[in-house]
């Protein structure tokens, strides 16, 4: 909005073309999520308190989760406010890769809303069936897939896909891409939404991929330094910056909120929305495989629970204390806090290895 407003006047008052600059406007769209975070984040817990929308604990946790009873829950309105509103000010509404994504984590934020509805309804921690839920991911992952392939057809997408360290192999999956499509933005939101099980993990991990994924953003969308680096240049996703700016400001002021002890959980909604959100944006930008690496620490946590049930399914033994593997150290003697800031180390690990191969083709 801001955007279309006053970068016009560059014309006639020469400051105003800053507006121009895609730095400058994610830079702003950070300040302006960590505001909203700030003045929304009060009065928003208030009203989860006073609705008495607080979170059910799994019986078969850790035992000092069971403190944490009650503490208002579906934080993640406020991250999606936060991200959303800083988006619509300071991109480029005319970009149609802005509205993808925005869609894509409004619709993957309705599946989480559902599911914590749910859950506060029916005062436990069931919400939504995996089935139905994963049944709804998928849906949602059919109609974004629809939509890129009929995007390439136009020429503004493609449906190659691109792979780190091998630039030169760029294999085409025409309607095979529906597929991939489904599978990245379903294993996305599970992902992020298994990690959220500590206070401050799963925030402080997103927070660490948004950012590493602004980064990828500006590269991906700017023909020259994608020429240099070797990656895909897909013209119009350098806006994509200015949204994951956002969400590197909405991610610091929720953390605000929730560190331990957390004043506010995010709930699926939130959990949901993010992981949708930046499968979404790894898609556009052609940059699905690099994910796995920047997001390692959400496909470790996804494959200590696959590997805990495909383990306790075959040999009836767990090879976990309990998962998600967060959980597994719990039970193993370290404090929450000292699982939740190494596992943010962990995090910062992969990013800076995603990043790395930037270089490495």
């Amino acid at each position: 909005m801001m955007f279309h407003l006053l970068y016009p006047l560059h014309e006639h008052f020469r400051v105003f073309n800053v507006f121009r600059y895609i730095t400058f406007r994610t830079a702003m769209a950070v300040l302006t999520a960590l505001v909203v975070s700030f003045m929304l984040g009060p009065g928003l817990i208030r009203r989860l308190r006073h609705f008495q929308i607080g979170q059910e604990i799994r019986e078969e946790g850790p035992a000092s989760h069971y403190a944490k009873r009650g503490t208002p829950t579906m934080g993640g309105l406020l991250i999606i406010t936060a991200v959303v509103l800083p988006t619509l000010l300071w991109a480029d509404l005319g970009n149609v890769f802005v509205w993808i994504v925005v869609v894509s984590m409004l619709a993957c934020g309705g599946i989480g809303f559902a599911d914590d509805y749910l859950k506060v309804a029916r005062k436990r921690n069931l919400g939504l069936t995996a089935s139905r839920k994963l049944a709804l991911q998928v849906a949602v992952g059919l109609a974004l897939g629809v939509f890129l392939i009929w995007l390439a057809t136009t020429g503004a997408f493609t449906t190659r896909l691109s792979f780190p360290f091998f630039k030169w192999i760029l294999p085409d999956l025409s309607w095979g891409y529906l597929l991939f499509v489904v599978l990245v933005l379903a294993g996305s939101a599970n992902s992020v939404n298994l990690t959220d099980g500590l206070d401050g993990l799963a925030i402080g991990s997103v927070l660490i991929v948004s950012a590493t994924f602004t980064v990828l953003s500006y590269a991906a969308g700017n023909a020259i330094v994608a020429d240099y680096l070797g990656i895909q240049n897909v013209k119009g996703t350098g806006e994509l910056t200015v949204f994951c700016g956002s969400l590197v400001g909405a991610s610091l002021g929720f953390l605000w909120f929730n560190c331990h002890p957390a004043e506010v959980f995010m709930g699926d909604v939130g959990s949901m929305a993010l992981g949708g959100a930046i499968g979404t944006t790894a898609l556009l930008i052609k940059q699905e495989f690099l994910l796995v690496i920047a997001g390692g620490l959400f496909v470790v946590e996804l494959m200590s629970v696959v590997l805990q049930v495909a383990s306790f399914r075959a040999r009836g033994v767990r090879i976990f204390r309990m998962s998600p593997l967060h959980h597994h150290f719990e039970l193993g003697g370290w404090s929450e806090t000292k699982v939740v800031i190494r596992f943010w180390i962990v995090a910062i690990i992969f990013a800076l290895l995603a990043l790395a191969t930037l270089k490495l083709r």
